[in-house]
């Protein structure tokens, strides 16, 4: 990870509103005090279904989508470049594919049990695939093989027997892409070991390449000379719409689910980024909109694979690391850290819970905010 102290690149700045909204959002999700008393829009769908809390890793997906074409339009425009370029994006994708396994061996290194699978190694192919779709195909071969996988996708999931367990099925552990994983990665390997099955599998990150090539498709959109930016804004907001309604149809017969990162939930989750960026276009670009209002989050949003990382391994840290009282009894830093500040100041547990989530992202907002106002940006 390089550290760096100058300028960034201008860029889209209703981009990277819309990141550092969703980097707000993230930070909320997954630091609640409590999971099993959280307010519902803030923990995740228990299978099928749809909550804010769910749209927070395809917003980021679609989001590296738009970027990408923003990062490398030079590039594609000379196929001279497109070598040099693969090589950048291949060791980026190490790095993430790296960074995400470490995630999962924090603090203790068990290399025998650690999970492989994760939300930095997913984002680590679908980045590398969508660049590379990017450089080498058109905006309509794109479009089709975003339609392709959707339909490729539910064909494998709700048709294709699974072997050991009978007919296809959507259930957690018994589906094609959980005995996938389990065959490749072994039970051991997965985040929800005792339960046979991975949030992140493998096979899912076929409709999650459809996310990416959304924001490619996006992206590209909006980096077209012509036409006007009130008719960009109008047709993705006619776009997203679309989508959106497309995947509550869909989900008549393929549930939007985003452990399983259905197709509906592509199209659903998908018309939602749609929506959101089209949103801020329009207001920030279009209409220049911007004030204070902006830093924020456009400072939350600078340093996205930096709160990722960091906090999901200071998690680690806190519930794993095992601490002793005076008296020989043990403890955690983070039980102690939310019952003391916490659960002994509010009568109602939902408000803890929620509250923990408040203060743990508001130190991370402040600490974005610093970073960004002395122009420090981790990057890979």
């Amino acid at each position: 990870m390089a550290v760096l102290s100058a300028e960034k690149p201008a860029r889209l700045l209703s981009l990277d509103i819309f990141r550092g909204l969703t980097v707000v959002l993230m930070l909320l999700v997954n630091n609640a005090g409590d999971y099993r008393q959280y307010y519902r829009p803030l923990a995740h769908a228990p299978w099928h279904g749809c909550t804010p809390a769910d749209l927070v890793f395809p917003s980021f997906v679609f989001i590296m989508g738009v970027a990408l074409v923003y990062g490398l339009t030079a590039a594609h425009e000379q196929p001279t470049l497109h070598r040099a370029t693969l090589w950048r994006v291949a060791r980026r994708v190490l790095v993430l594919l790296v960074l995400g396994l470490l995630i999962g061996l924090i603090p203790y290194f068990y290399f025998t049990s650690f999970r492989i699978p994760g939300v930095l190694q997913r984002i680590a192919l679908v980045y590398g695939i969508s660049s590379v779709l990017f450089l080498k195909t058109t905006w309509r071969q794109q479009l089709w093989m975003f339609m392709g996988l959707l339909v490729l996708y539910n064909v494998l999931l709700q048709l294709v027997p699974v072997p050991g367990y009978g007919p296809a099925n959507l259930e957690p552990a018994t589906n094609l892409g959980a005995w996938l994983d389990k065959r490749l990665f072994t039970v051991n390997h997965l985040f929800l070991k005792d339960k046979g099955w991975d949030p992140e599998s493998l096979l899912g990150t076929l409709p999650t390449i459809a996310t990416g090539l959304l924001g490619l498709l996006a992206g590209q959109w909006l980096r077209r000379p012509a036409p006007a930016r009130t008719t960009k804004a109008a047709w993705l907001f006619v776009a997203g719409a679309g989508l959106l309604l497309a995947g509550l149809i869909w989900n008549g017969w393929f549930p939007i689910n985003k452990a399983l990162w259905t197709s509906s939930f592509v199209l659903y989750a998908g018309g939602i980024s749609v929506l959101a960026l089209a949103t801020l276009y329009f207001l920030v670009d279009v209409q220049e909109w911007r004030g204070a209002w902006t830093r924020p989050l456009v400072a939350c949003g600078s340093n996205a694979l930096l709160v990722f990382f960091l906090p999901e391994v200071l998690e680690r840290l806190l519930t794993r690391l095992k601490l002793h009282h005076p008296d020989g009894t043990v403890f955690y830093a983070r039980d102690w850290l939310y019952h003391t500040w916490f659960t002994a100041h509010f009568a109602n547990p939902y408000h803890a819970s929620l509250a923990y989530a408040l203060a743990y992202t508001a130190v991370w907002v402040a600490i974005l905010w610093v970073l960004y106002r002395r122009r420090i940006f981790f990057t890979v």
